[in-house]
């Protein structure tokens, strides 16, 4: 049967989220996560819906996209269709056409898994390799050492302790405190944690959201993020840490986070919490 383009329900989020869970294992290419599509929660279940996009085969869900911006979709293909030709082209030409309702007319992204024969089929036709990526992982099967700093997990209660950090530490940041209780209320974040990491006089330094795929699943740390005010102390090394052993807890294999190559010092942050680098990752891109 031929490959259908979908766009989910409100209702059919949860089956995604599932699927997402599914194809996450260690030695895969590094792929859309359902911690991805649970930070994207925060802007409400319709907006996450609405961003959403899925390639099916006879009701099967073989590809999920995630529109993070207009010009930005993230990919996850299931491992058995990572060389399907047939899926390959259909996403080919569904990425490529504004009018299939994936991406817009102007410059656009795609972020598919590295060695899908989607990224092979988008560079014959003339898509360019955007700057590079930085995956790290680290193994989970010993234990995690101690952080050296306090770290709370917070909940409802404290969501405003976590946004403000995340606003401290990002320029531009829109995480609120409704944003918080938003991405809670999705099915992603049952699995996941949110942390916030203390100097020795209680001031909120950092803070961190980990998201598991289950047990023996990589897990993923999105977003890490240190306040601007309390920046060059390790914090960010600490509260990495912690992360991982959140991860752990939640029994996962290991913890993944991916940061632009660019960005030394995030990367130098994971390598000191004991992350070690992947093969780097590109985005492909067309022009408008």
């Amino acid at each position: 049967m031929a490959i259908a383009l979908g766009k989910p329900a409100v209702d059919g989020l949860n089956g995604l989220v599932a699927a997402l869970r599914e194809w996450q294992y260690d030695g895969a290419p590094v792929q859309l996560h359902p911690g991805d599509l649970g930070w994207f929660w925060r802007f409400g279940v319709e907006q996450a819906a609405a961003a959403t996009r899925t390639w099916s085969r006879d009701g099967e869900i073989l590809a999920v996209g995630l529109l993070e911006d207009p010009e930005l979709v993230r990919l996850a293909i299931a491992p058995q269709a990572q060389r399907d030709e047939e899926l390959a082209r259909q996403m080919v030409e569904d990425v490529s056409a504004p009018e299939r309702g994936v991406l817009i007319e102007e410059k656009a992204y795609v972020d598919a898994p590295m060695g899908a024969l989607l990224q092979e089929l988008l560079f014959t036709e003339g898509w360019k390799a955007d700057e590079p990526w930085t995956p790290l992982r680290l193994d989970l099967a010993e234990p995690v050492r101690n952080p050296g700093v306090r770290v709370e997990v917070i909940g409802p209660e404290q969501a405003n302790l976590g946004t403000a950090v995340q606003r401290a530490s990002f320029d531009g940041s829109t995480f609120t405190n409704e944003r918080w209780h938003a991405m809670a209320a999705g099915p992603a974040y049952v699995d996941a944690r949110c942390l916030v990491g203390y100097d020795e006089e209680d001031n909120a330094v950092a803070a961190v959201t980990v998201w598991s795929a289950g047990p023996g699943k990589p897990g993923l740390i999105e977003p890490m993020g240190v306040h601007q005010e309390y920046r060059g102390h390790g914090y960010g090394q600490a509260i990495t840490v912690a992360a991982a052993a959140a991860l752990q807890r939640l029994g996962s294999s290991s913890a993944v986070v991916c940061t632009p190559s660019r960005n030394v010092g995030a990367v130098a942050t994971y390598k000191s919490a004991g992350f070690g680098p992947l093969p780097e990752t590109r985005n492909q891109y067309r022009d408008a």
